[in-house]
C-alpha cells in the first residue's frame, strides 16, 4: 500500500508527471547541444541519436501499459495505465527535439544528409512515424478527438503505437544483428522493446485462456495438452530466434526478398520483410496454439478487445 500511496501523489500524475519528465529532457538536450559541435554534420547526427535514446523508454512504457494491467494488476500497473497519455506526450516532447535536429541536418548540412544519411525507406518510416505522432498528439485532446468517432480513434492510436514502437525496435535489431557495431545500450533497448511487445502477446494469451476455459462440469480441458506442448515449443523457438539473429538473418533475408516483387517492396515498404519481428510472430503463433479452445469459440470475439484498449 505504500507504493500505491506514493504513486497517488499529484506530482506523479497527469500534467505534473509530464512536466516532471519533459523539462529534464529539454535541459539535458540543451546541455548536450552545448557540448556538441552543432555546426558540423556529425555533431548534429550525434544529437539525433541522443534524442532517440531519450524518447524510446516512453514509447516502450506506453506499449506495455495495458498488458501489465492484465498480467500484473496492482499499484504500478494501475498508475502506468492511468498516466499512459502523459507518458506518450513525454515521448512526443523528446521526439520533437529529434525533429528539430533532423530539420537542422537536412537544411544546413544537405550534402552530408543526402550522401550519408538519406535512404528512401528510412525516410518513409520516419515521416510516417511523425505523421502518426502528430495525429495522436492532436487527438489526445478534446478539440482534436471530436473529429473522430470511437473506432477511428482506437484505430489511429493503436496503429500509431505499434508503428512508433516498431521503428526504434527494428533499428536496434539491425544494430545488433546486421551492422555489427552494437553498444551495450543497443542491447538494453532491443530487449526492452522485445519485452514490451512480448507482454502484449502474453496478455492476449491470458485473455484467450480465460475466455476458453472449459465448462466446470466437463472433464475435458479447453486446450488439449498436445496443443499446449506444441505452443510452448514454438514460443521457445521464438525466443531463440530473437537472441540469434546474427546466425540466420542473411539466409532468411535472401529467401524473403528472393522474388522480384518482394525485393521491390523492400525499397519503399516500411519494415519489409519484417525480419526484426519474426521472433514475435513465432511467439504469437505459439501463444495462439497454447490457448486454442474447443469449448468457448462463441466468446472468442471478446478477447481482442481486452488488449485493444492500448
Amino acid at each position: 500500500m505504500a507504493l500505491n500511496k506514493v504513486l497517488s501523489r499529484k506530482t506523479l500524475n497527469g500534467w505534473r508527471l509530464f512536466w516532471l519528465f519533459s523539462v529534464p529532457i529539454s535541459v539535458t538536450m540543451l546541455i548536450a547541444m552545448s557540448s556538441s559541435d552543432m555546426s558540423s554534420a556529425p555533431g548534429v547526427s550525434a544529437m539525433i541519436a541522443f534524442s532517440v535514446r531519450c524518447s524510446v523508454p516512453f514509447i516502450y512504457l506506453v506499449v506495455a501499459a495495458s498488458s501489465l494491467r492484465i498480467l500484473v494488476p496492482g499499484a504500478f500497473s494501475n498508475w502506468l495505465l492511468r498516466n499512459r497519455k502523459y507518458i506518450g506526450l513525454c515521448f512526443a516532447a523528446a521526439m520533437a527535439w529529434q525533429g528539430l535536429f533532423i530539420f537542422i541536418m537536412s537544411n544546413f548540412h544537405r550534402d552530408y544528409y543526402f550522401e550519408e544519411v538519406f535512404y528512401l525507406r528510412d525516410e518513409l518510416e520516419g515521416s510516417t512515424g511523425y505523421i502518426f505522432l502528430a495525429a495522436m498528439v492532436v487527438t489526445s485532446f478534446k478539440f482534436g478527438r471530436r473529429f473522430l468517432n470511437t473506432q477511428q480513434w482506437k484505430l489511429l492510436h493503436k496503429s500509431g503505437i505499434y508503428f512508433l514502437w516498431a521503428y526504434p525496435f527494428s533499428v536496434y535489431w539491425w544494430n545488433l544483428y546486421y551492422y555489427g557495431n552494437a553498444r551495450p545500450i543497443d542491447y538494453v533497448f532491443y530487449w526492452c522493446g522485445f519485452l514490451a511487445f512480448a507482454l502484449r502477446i502474453a496478455a492476449w494469451g491470458k485473455l484467450r485462456r480465460q475466455a476458453g476455459r472449459s465448462d466446470p462440469a466437463s472433464n475435458v480441458p479447453a486446450t488439449p495438452l498436445s496443443f499446449k506442448a506444441l505452443g510452448s515449443a514454438v514460443a521457445v523457438c521464438g525466443l531463440l530466434v530473437a537472441a540469434t539473429g546474427q546466425h540466420w538473418h542473411e539466409r532468411v533475408s535472401a529467401f524473403l526478398t528472393g522474388p522480384e516483387w518482394s525485393a521491390n517492396l523492400e525499397l519503399w515498404l516500411p519494415y519489409w520483410p519484417f525480419e526484426p519481428f519474426l521472433s514475435l510472430f513465432i511467439i504469437g503463433l505459439g501463444t495462439l496454439l497454447m490457448t486454442t479452445s474447443f469449448h468457448a469459440s462463441d466468446r472468442e470475439d471478446s478477447v481482442a478487445d481486452g488488449v485493444s484498449e492500448a
